[in-house]
């Protein structure tokens, strides 16, 4: 297929969506995806992607530049990324595209009402939204939109209220954040028709607490909702900040009270959950429908996928935090690009998110920076010269106290058959035989029969955290 420009990117990222909220992804029955399966069935979808951190902030910095986390320097939520950090919006306004978001960055703290510092990140039309909340007034794109509607978010929320203090009912679609960014990118899709462009959705959408519009989780049926993944007495060989978070979410007293769910509230709070998801995918649709009738389907790459995942109850745990279990950190993951990526591809091999900056700069034809990326091209997967089966030998993850518990500095790699997990300066950490457990409930760190194990992949996990380090300056000569 001939083109005449280079595509367009519609980078369609959620906050905290678990791999199995996709339908067509994990096979679910109990979630409706109807827009995002087709997404999966005219492109290539990826099922074992993993981020490069369980949270916020080093996640986003991370596939945005195409380097770990330890490589940005931009570990924890509310450390802002180092200026010198070339982000891929940036690269692509160097090429003449026009670059838009709406929503969320992430890339700089932005609590206590201080409003995002932005870097030098390339957007030209920059809707900032956090979150929903109207912590900074109108410089919250969200609450000023609903201002030119004669609307406020607090008039807005819990009506009417869920009763419960583990879910709640949250803004009506029509006002809702994730409804905003939909329209954000329907403009700017119809606006910049005639330009390359490269435009970021964000909501913050289905992130805590848990609160989808109340006529979406009117739709699902808690009863229908399978219970959180446990085992009794799995917590006791598992690492303290494991034990600390069964009982207070973040262990934060008084901000979710996990330890106080009763078997219908973690029903409750799932479906609520689920009903986010399903808001998520409508608005997508629109999005993508905006593509079809501005004729700009064909030249426009889209992709969807998740910053990290959320416990959602399993292994006792909510949220999110120094835990690598694969529903913290396996992502969904979709490409599409008709006439230049495969139809209704399954690719099973380890993917990272770094790994789409290298494929979006070569699929534009964007001379990379020299010496700084670290992920590997998807393009022969995408274009299905590789076996779907291989793309890496193992994905690896960081947590250095990014969010909650400051002692927390913690490394995970995972192959297809194993997992370890180093708390680093604890004497703590985390084995998994997945091919034996692969619900990761049998914690085998400290098992003398599987000493060997242990030990090997502790090298593996040490040659990794290595061979991640930044891999530049260029060298300039012999010595």
């Amino acid at each position: 297929m001939s083109r005449t420009r280079p595509p367009n990117i519609l980078w369609l990222c959620t906050d905290q969506q678990r791999f199995e909220t996709v339908s067509a992804l994990a096979g679910n029955p109990l979630i409706r995806t109807p827009n995002l399966d087709r997404l999966a069935a005219e492109g290539v979808s990826f099922t074992n992607a993993f981020c490069q951190s369980p949270v916020c902030a080093p996640s986003r910095a991370s596939f945005l530049t195409g380097r770990y986390p330890r490589t940005t320097r931009c570990r924890q939520n509310g450390q802002s990324i180092p200026p010198d950090e070339i982000l891929l919006p940036r690269m692509f306004a160097d090429a003449h595209y026009r670059c838009g978001l709406a929503g969320k960055l992430h890339l700089a703290s932005c609590s206590g009402g201080k409003i995002e510092h932005r870097t030098d990140d390339g957007y030209h039309d920059f809707r900032w939204s956090h979150h929903p909340q109207p912590d900074w007034g109108d410089a919250n794109g969200y609450t000023a939109w609903l201002t030119e509607k004669g609307q406020r978010w607090e008039r807005l929320y819990e009506q009417p209220p869920s009763g419960s203090a583990f879910w709640k009912n949250g803004v009506h679609a029509e006002h809702h954040q994730t409804t905003w960014c939909a329209e954000m990118a329907v403009k700017f899709i119809h606006e910049n028709a005639r330009l390359p462009w490269f435009f970021s959705f964000n909501c913050f959408a289905p992130h805590h607490p848990f609160d989808p519009p109340p006529e979406y989780r009117e739709r699902v049926d808690p009863a229908t909702m399978p219970p959180p993944k446990r085992r009794p007495g799995e917590l006791e060989k598992k690492p303290s900040f494991q034990k600390l978070d069964a009982e207070w979410a973040h262990n934060s007293p008084g901000e979710f009270h996990t330890g106080a769910l009763t078997d219908r509230d973690h029903l409750e709070v799932r479906a609520a959950y689920y009903a986010m998801c399903e808001h998520i995918d409508h608005e997508i649709g629109r999005v993508l429908d905006a593509l079809d009738k501005t004729g700009q389907r064909d030249n426009t790459i889209v992709i969807f996928m998740s910053d990290h995942g959320e416990m959602l109850g399993d292994h006792g745990l909510y949220f999110k935090g120094p835990h690598f279990y694969d529903e913290a950190v396996r992502v969904p993951l979709i490409l599409r690009w008709p006439g230049q990526f495969a139809e209704n591809r399954r690719v099973t091999g380890l993917v990272e998110l770094i790994d789409l900056a290298p494929t979006l700069l070569e699929a534009a034809g964007i001379p990379p920076p020299p010496n700084r990326l670290q992920g590997i091209s998807l393009t022969d997967q995408l274009t299905g010269k590789a076996d779907p089966s291989r793309h890496r030998e193992r994905v690896f993850s960081e947590y250095y106290n990014a969010w909650t518990h400051g002692e927390a500095y913690a490394t995970m790699l995972r192959t297809e058959s194993e997992k370890i997990v180093v708390y680093h300066g604890t004497g703590q950490g985390e084995y998994y035989d997945l091919v034996a457990d692969p619900e990761e409930f049998d914690n085998r760190f400290d098992d003398p029969a599987a000493s060997g194990a242990v030990h090997a992949m502790l090298r593996r996990c040490f040659d990794a955290s290595v061979f991640t380090m930044d891999p530049g300056p260029p060298r300039l000569g012999p010595f």
